[in-house]
């Protein structure tokens, strides 16, 4: 059975989606369409904008869901997923991918996305961290006797842990986790604590935003994020969506759960091989690839 997984914030390159647009007249059409629901040419900033121009996240983001959205569209027949998951920002991708959202509509919310995620972390400095080499139940039980905001945000892959939170909840973490064996705790190049208490501003604009958007059933079921566990029922997923700013990402979870129910083959759609390398470490012997 084939698993279908669509990247997050981090899978960004200059040049993204060019050979797409260039290639595919369905593409090019799907891109041009974007630069009019944005209001501005996105795809000049993906194809020939500077590294810094992608990391601001209303462009990263957008960015990465229409470099992943438009190579499933342009796929047609090749794309035959059993079961599709997406990291975070990946699981808008997903859903758009498996019919459960309308190309502009997931367009539109993955840009609210983008906007209330910038606004919430300028109200108060925060960041992540990465931790290597230790397991999760230590990570967290180490994270539950801090007195600050530090929580668990992405659970990626087995030995790696993203922690969120404060400056000083995130400092206070680091030093913790490095006296107690860590292999390395690494600061993230971030401009905020994603998938923390603190993007519950970003949460509460964001939820407005998916009460207003229509769901279908999804052609596939999804393993979410929040509950990695597969879903197709159009409420479940909205309500999943809107916990997702503030839970943690449980992908490693999600792998092991399609695992479970069979995936033989994970096949990446979009930007970068950063799944594949996470899948691997938690499965060496599952065949993983990217979908162009």
């Amino acid at each position: 059975m084939k698993a279908y997984v669509f990247p997050g914030q981090g899978a960004q390159y200059v040049g993204m989606g060019k050979e797409l647009y260039e290639g595919y007249e369905e593409a090019k059409s799907l891109f041009e369409k974007a630069n009019d629901i944005l209001g501005f040419r996105i795809t000049d900033l993906m194809f020939e904008g500077t590294d810094e121009d992608l990391k601001q996240t209303k462009v990263t983001q957008p960015s990465i869901f229409l470099h992943s959205v438009i190579m499933a569209k342009v796929l047609d027949g090749r794309f035959e997923p059993d079961m599709v998951a997406g990291h975070s920002l990946g699981e808008f991708s997903a859903l758009v991918a498996a019919r459960a959202l309308d190309f502009e509509d997931g367009l539109k919310l993955v840009y609210a996305r983008a906007l209330a995620m910038q606004e919430a972390c300028e109200i108060e400095r925060s960041t992540m961290a990465a931790v290597l080499g230790m397991d999760d139940e230590v990570v967290v039980d180490i994270l539950n006797n801090i007195n600050e905001i530090v929580v668990p945000a992405n659970f990626n892959t087995v030995g790696q842990l993203v922690i969120s939170g404060s400056m000083k909840g995130v400092e206070v973490a680091m030093k913790k986790l490095t006296e107690a064996g860590a292999r390395r705790v690494v600061p993230l190049n971030v401009g905020g604590a994603f998938h923390s208490p603190l993007m519950e501003p970003a949460r509460i604009k964001l939820q407005e935003a998916i009460k207003n958007t229509q769901f279908h059933h999804p052609v596939v079921p999804i393993y979410q994020n929040v509950t990695a566990e597969p879903t197709m029922e159009p409420d479940e997923i909205k309500d999943n969506l809107n916990k997702q700013l503030t839970a943690p990402v449980r992908w490693t979870q999600s792998v092991q759960n399609m695992l479970r129910d069979e995936a033989s083959e994970f096949i990446e759609v979009g930007p970068g091989k950063v799944l594949q390398g996470l899948i691997k470490k938690i499965d060496r012997k599952i065949p993983t690839r990217s979908a162009m």
